[in-house]
């Protein structure tokens, strides 16, 4: 079996790692940058990103599939505090949000901080020191504060299939594209219905000789309305920031127009299920075909995707849509409960991401040395304003728990959360703390209190199970109420719910030998 991986972990020239940051932000994605930038212009320029990766971007560096674009209006899927002029659609394509994120990052001042191709393999918290000590592949350091910007759509899940590792093919994750592989006239399979599945699907069915695609369950979907922008909208959007921020506005207002539905009345859903099985008529002519993409859970459940070009791709004499489980993959193919052998040269993994474990969690040991994923484990994956958690001072997450979101823009939270962290990171320097952490019955109010509301929600209570829900059920990744909502409640760092210690009542540690330069070490 081959793979793809991101590229050598050996780092990239970049700033010196300093002894010590008052900020370090990890990753370089939509989430990081905006923290960098809003520091930059709170007055903080202490501070430092470290990105595994060799550029920023985050999600829309790493998927380079054939057919990635945004589901969210090109509009409203970029920062307020930087309108883009220059998309080309009304929904974008990754290598446009791409160079946008680049443009931005560019212009902002802040990449002599950033230091790419670094692994964070472990953050401990010093409770002597009341400061994070920070291990990566580039060196050692320490940090006042954290900010985790890893993102929610960052690390690829592999299936649990029996003989995975066995297929002698090629076979790679849709977020670990080889782009080396050429799959004109190869029979391809590709494991997986959801978001990124219904656009890939529709890129390289016409390339290909066989594409047998591997559904578990059928999503709803909609009809994508995208369309270029004609030459009037650009020269408007270049010369009339106004009228950018006027299309900004209504997209942001209608998209909140959705979270009745989600949250409160799922019955107000139907037009959008009407909208969806017109989408499986107008595709498809197959009545079988059409049974087997009929979705049986209430719409809204699951992730509600958007797409012209899914049903007809499907429908193709190419193309089979197989509903029958995996039972196993041989080093030829891949056989189904049914005892079905199907042989391919090639295996497209479109399974998602590790979204209710985060993998970083592993890699962050709190008071009394508990990782983060233990105290995930006992507790339920859970923040407080889904930033910050108790055990864990000092450590604040952007696009943590119940942040996500299933019809609008996650830079929206993400400028939220933000805002939230630089305020935090202000009223520790006015004030003279050392450290703030949640107070646990704090916390156990706001989760008690958003599980609450989670009963009442389609994507609880809609009869289906998504990558939103946790081992145990609970929906772990996304925000019950609107979006509105959410930033009011971030709007200003409410240090009445924190524990603070002051700076005067923690010691100095004298540094280690390791830290000191040579004629100090010898004097």
């Amino acid at each position: 079996m081959t793979s793809t991986a991101p590229t050598s972990s050996a780092p990239l020239p970049g700033p010196e790692l300093p002894r010590h940051v008052r900020v370090l932000v990890v990753g370089a994605g939509f989430g990081g940058l905006a923290t960098a930038i809003r520091l930059q212009e709170s007055g903080v320029r202490d501070f430092l990103v470290v990105e595994r990766g060799d550029d920023v971007g985050g999600t829309w560096r790493d998927n380079t599939y054939p057919g990635a674009a945004c589901d969210v209006p090109s509009q409203l899927y970029s920062y307020s505090f930087a309108p883009n002029p220059h998309w080309s659609r009304s929904f974008s394509p990754q290598p446009e949000i791409q160079r946008y994120i680049q443009r931005v990052a560019e212009d902002s001042g802040t990449l002599d901080r950033f230091r790419f191709r670094t692994n964070v393999e472990e953050l401990v918290w010093d409770e002597a020191a009341h400061q994070w000590d920070v291990h990566t592949s580039a060196g050692d350091l320490t940090a006042d504060v954290v900010v985790s910007a890893a993102g929610a759509l960052s690390d690829p899940k592999d299936p649990d299939i029996p003989g995975f590792d066995s297929f002698e093919g090629e076979v790679f994750h849709s977020a670990r594209w080889n782009h080396g592989y050429d799959l004109t006239g190869k029979r391809v399979a590709v494991i997986g219905t959801g978001a990124s599945a219904i656009q890939i699907v529709p890129e390289i069915a016409p390339e290909v000789a066989r594409l047998d695609v591997y559904q578990r369950t059928a999503p709803w979907v909609i009809p994508r309305h995208d369309r270029d922008y004609t030459g009037v909208e650009k020269a408007a959007f270049r010369s009339l920031p106004a009228v950018q921020k006027l299309y900004r506005t209504a997209i942001y207002w209608g998209r909140e127009m959705y979270v009745p539905a989600f949250t409160r009345m799922p019955s107000l859903a139907w037009p959008a299920k009407q909208m969806a099985l017109s989408n499986i008529r107008r595709g498809i002519k197959d009545p079988e075909l059409r049974r087997k993409v009929t979705p049986d859970y209430r719409i809204g459940c699951k992730r509600i995707l958007i797409s012209n070009t899914w049903y007809p791709a499907l429908d193709r004499d190419n193309v089979e849509l197989v509903t029958d489980g995996i039972a196993e993959l041989t080093p030829t193919g891949i056989v189904t409960k049914d005892g079905t052998a199907r042989d391919v040269d090639a295996v497209i993994v479109a399974t998602g991401f590790h979204t209710t474990d985060l993998p970083i969690a592993e890699h962050i040991r709190g008071r009394g040395g508990v990782t983060l994923s233990d105290h995930f484990a006992e507790h339920g994956m859970q923040a407080y304003k889904g930033t910050t958690v108790n055990g864990f001072p000092n450590l604040f997450f952007v696009v943590g728990p119940n942040t996500g979101l299933g019809h609008s823009s996650m830079v929206f939270m993400i400028e939220s959360q933000t805002a939230y962290v630089v305020d935090a990171v202000r009223t520790m320097e006015e004030c003279g703390a050392a450290s703030v952490e949640p107070r646990a019955e704090v916390q156990r109010a706001f989760v008690e209190e958003l599980q609450e509301r989670m009963q009442r929600t389609v994507w609880n209570a809609g009869g289906c199970a998504s990558w939103y829900l946790d081992s145990h059920g609970r929906n772990v990744t996304l925000w019950p109420r609107a979006t509105f909502t959410f930033r009011r409640l971030l709007a200003s760092f409410d240090a009445d719910a924190y524990d603070l210690v002051p700076r005067d009542q923690v010691r100095v540690r004298p540094p280690r030998a390791e830290e000191l330069e040579p004629q100090e070490v010898g004097a």
